[in-house]
């Protein structure tokens, strides 16, 4: 896929820019703040921009700052931001035409090139890829009242494949059942959770948010 990459950080650049090429893909442009990922992006129409949060000019939020604007330029744009920190606005705005091919994660929790790999992918193809840590931080002040009490046992493991970030296609492998059963209980976790469609809420974020508040009330 094309690539274009965010990151302040010379030898941080670098190396993604040779990771990713060694690993087949076209990193089309590697830039250092973010009015040069803006323009990037408008000029070389990637598959997906991997961005850092904290770039020029201020170190503040300008890298996702810039990944909002873009995505609104190029819509359809799949950006995966690798960050320390959780901005919550604008990480906010990444989320509200839906979530699709969107994908943010803490840098502390990569493991390896695989799961860089495997977030690239699922966001390029439109999904999405949300820490758990990032979901419980952006989205702490909603649905605080929602209960997981009426879920089956068979919608818990499909809601606690959610929270991993995991696609039907894969929640049906991993369980070994359908596309349609997913699908099913996916429909029955939003209804029984009170989450009708929305152009507003992304349903599946609001879905693992009340899987994690549940897992703190009984820790």
């Amino acid at each position: 896929m094309r690539i274009v990459i965010g990151e302040d950080s010379v030898l941080l650049r670098e190396g993604l820019t040779r990771l990713l090429r060694e690993a087949g893909h076209c990193v089309v442009a590697a830039v250092g703040d973010a009015p040069s990922l803006v323009s990037a992006v408008a000029e070389h129409a990637p598959d997906v921009a991997l961005v850092d949060v904290r770039m020029p000019p201020t170190f503040t939020d300008d890298g996702l700052r810039a990944a909002v604007e873009a995505r609104r330029q190029q819509p359809g744009l799949a950006v995966l931001v690798l960050s320390q920190y959780v901005e919550e606005a604008y990480a906010h705005d990444l989320l509200a035409d839906g979530g699709r091919g969107v994908g943010y994660l803490l840098k502390d929790r990569m493991q390896d090139l695989d799961t860089l790999q495997d977030a690239l992918t699922r966001v390029a193809g439109g999904g999405s890829v949300l820490d758990p840590e990032v979901v419980g931080q952006l989205l702490v002040r909603r649905r605080s009242g929602v209960s997981l009490d009426n879920l089956s046992p068979r919608e818990r493991e499909v809601l606690a494949l959610m929270a991993e970030g995991r696609s039907n296609s894969a929640i049906a492998e991993r369980l070994v059942i359908s596309d349609g059963a997913v699908e099913k209980h996916v429909s029955g976790i939003f209804t029984r959770l009170g989450l009708p469609p929305s152009d507003a809420d992304h349903r599946r974020v609001l879905a693992v948010l009340a899987w994690l508040r549940d897992l703190r009330t009984r820790a």
